[in-house]
């Protein structure tokens, strides 16, 4: 029974293990797949990039990525694409504009506004 129940589980976990392979004409495009696929971020997990994710979602980006390098396109190419379908969050270093202008100040926010409540609590405990 334990030994069937092993054989069942191996069966199941096989899609866990998958690796991609893909048929790069060169070396150079292998790199720049690998290049973009850390450079893009995973929209599901968002805290990973997309060579580090198994969300299904990263799964079909890393295949288009895939092929779009297969294919002869270059990475601002690839970029813009991800970019203009996906949104600026897409990326790791999103481009300072209007729209992410809270992407990229929040954290000095937030900083911010807990050195305002600090120096606050610390005036009112020495009165």
């Amino acid at each position: 029974m334990r030994l069937f129940f092993i054989i069942i589980s191996l069966i199941t976990s096989g899609h866990v293990n998958a690796i991609e392979v893909y048929d790069f004409k060169n070396e150079q495009q292998r790199e720049l797949y690998q290049e973009l696929t850390e450079e893009l971020r995973c929209l599901v997990c968002q805290n990973q990039n997309l060579a580090d994710s198994d969300a299904d979602l990263a799964k079909d980006l890393k295949d288009q990525v895939a092929e779009f390098v297969i294919n002869g396109q270059d990475k601002d190419t690839i970029l813009a694409y991800m970019v203009q379908r996906y949104g600026d969050f897409v990326t790791y270093n999103p481009p300072l504009n209007p729209s992410t202008f809270f992407l990229w100040f929040s954290p000095f926010m937030v900083l911010l506004l807990g050195a305002v409540i600090l120096i606050y609590n610390i005036r009112k405990k020495q009165k």
